[in-house]
């Protein structure tokens, strides 16, 4: 799949090695999730599965922050980053050295088994439903 020209500008904002970073987790999530939808989405690049956000990455003071939107209930010891409101759960990482590609794509497979309606978070006035 070919990196939207919308997210290869976003990594390509970023330092060297933020950048290879991004690249990395981009390229991992688009093999693993090739029917989700990318776009940039609150100003950082976020995979969507029916319209519904799933995984996405940022570049905050910590380093890159990779999120899944319903990763709190994917039982991950290093996704320890939780949301306080909802079932976000998110890591951290400042080097691609750090990205261990079999327990990325072991969430990825469980950002599509685990879903929580972030979708219609508002129709339902900030409740949140099951899934998947």
């Amino acid at each position: 799949m070919l990196i939207k020209e919308e997210i290869q500008a976003y990594n390509n904002g970023l330092n060297p090695s933020e950048k290879e970073t991004c690249d990395l987790l981009e390229a991992i999530i688009d093999s693993e999730l090739p029917h989700a939808e990318n776009k940039i989405w609150h100003g950082h690049p976020v995979w969507f599965l029916d319209g519904n956000p799933i995984v996405g990455y940022s570049k905050q003071k910590k380093g890159v922050r990779l999120m899944f939107w319903s990763g709190a209930d994917f039982n991950e010891d290093e996704l320890s980053v939780r949301g306080e409101k909802f079932k976000d759960a998110s890591i951290f990482y400042n080097s691609v050295v750090e990205i261990n590609t079999e327990n990325l794509k072991r969430w990825l497979k469980k950002s599509e088994e685990i879903q929580w309606d972030y979708k219609n978070i508002v129709k339902r006035k900030g409740k949140l439903e099951r899934l998947k």
